[in-house]
């Protein structure tokens, strides 16, 4: 279905390449589920109804934030969709989990509550639905993940591929300036500046960008510099074409294989990175749903709380698997040797 819209005959057999490694395409599928799960995460695992029917009218909680004199209540300023009683035309459609991802489980008698009818994968040690946490947790991941590639990329390709195109004193005076970055401990000066600063998605993928760029320079300066004698090149430079169409046209379309193999393993970097820094609680602000943050709790927990060290490490484990699984399908679809 999908190759009748591809065009190119080069993309057309990279894709058929990819189909045959089963278990790639099996690993994408499953990732594009769990996508779309935790982006609709609100519809799935919430406290309030997805739709109600209330005294003739219609309501929809999810979205909207309605104040208690909406229902008639003028006693109280908090609105608790479970005890708002329904007449006999009253109806309301609950998501599949009742908890959302900040709520307590009142009914247990102690915290880390193991899994139960109410709590599938049991509760933290505030009482908090550990399923609904990893399910809403999974989408800061994934923006983490995803927009530090992207940022990481933008500037990798940029810079190494000038230094690759100029060559000469760009390319020497380029190089030592990665050198010097890359004598950097990242790790370390991203957990200073996140304790000096409020933690933030956009903090955090800010920074990490800003020094995560270097290996993608290597890739894209040596494609560059591959491709630049190239005859197609000479011929576009001998045609008058301008720089940066020679670059932007012409050698980058041709320079980015080797980047898009490594993507998926990037991804699945920036996962465990932003886990990482849950865990050791320099990452997103409590109390954001996180990985990381339910194995901190785990390490607390050991002796009591198996749960909280089992599924946040099965999720943890089984999108990296994922990840990994894409990425030797990608490397092969765009390996020039395979056949």
């Amino acid at each position: 279905m999908i190759e009748k819209y591809i065009k190119s005959e080069l993309t057309l057999k990279r894709w058929r390449r990819f189909k045959k490694r089963k278990t790639a395409v099996i690993a994408s599928v499953i990732l594009i589920f769990s996508f779309i799960l935790t982006f609709l995460s609100p519809l799935i695992a919430n406290s309030r109804p997805i739709y109600m029917s209330y005294q003739g009218k219609s309501y929809f909680p999810i979205f909207v934030d309605y104040h208690p004199k909406d229902f008639g209540i003028t006693d109280s300023l908090f609105l608790d969709y479970r005890a708002l009683e329904l007449g006999e035309s009253d109806f309301k459609i609950n998501p599949i989990i009742k908890w959302n991802p900040f709520e307590s489980n009142k009914k247990v008698e102690y915290y880390p509550a193991p899994p139960s009818k109410d709590n599938i994968f049991g509760t933290d040690d505030r009482g908090r639905d550990v399923f609904t946490r990893l399910l809403y947790g999974y989408k800061y991941s994934i923006a983490y993940a995803v927009f530090t590639w992207i940022i990481s990329t933008i500037i990798g390709v940029l810079l190494g591929g000038l230094m690759g195109y100029y060559g000469g004193k760009v390319d020497f005076f380029g190089q030592r300036l990665v050198e010097i970055f890359q004598t950097i401990p990242v790790f370390l000066l991203l957990l200073t500046l996140i304790s000096m600063l409020k933690p933030s998605l956009i903090l955090l993928i800010t920074i990490s960008s800003i020094f995560g760029w270097m290996g993608i320079s290597y890739y894209a300066r040596g494609e560059f510099l591959r491709n630049r004698k190239l005859e197609f090149i000479e011929a576009a430079r001998g045609m008058g074409a301008s720089t940066s169409r020679i670059i932007f046209k012409h050698i980058l379309p041709n320079s980015l294989g080797p980047i898009i193999t490594f993507a998926p393993f990037s991804i699945a970097g920036g996962i465990t990175g932003l886990a990482g820094l849950d865990y050791l609680g320099f990452g997103l602000e409590v109390p954001t749903p996180s990985w990381g943050e339910l194995l901190a709790q785990a390490h607390k927990n050991f002796t009591i709380a198996w749960w909280l060290a089992v599924f946040p490490s099965a999720a943890l484990f089984s999108s990296l698997f994922l990840f990994v699984l894409v990425g030797d399908g990608v490397r092969d679809a765009l390996d020039p040797k395979m056949k």
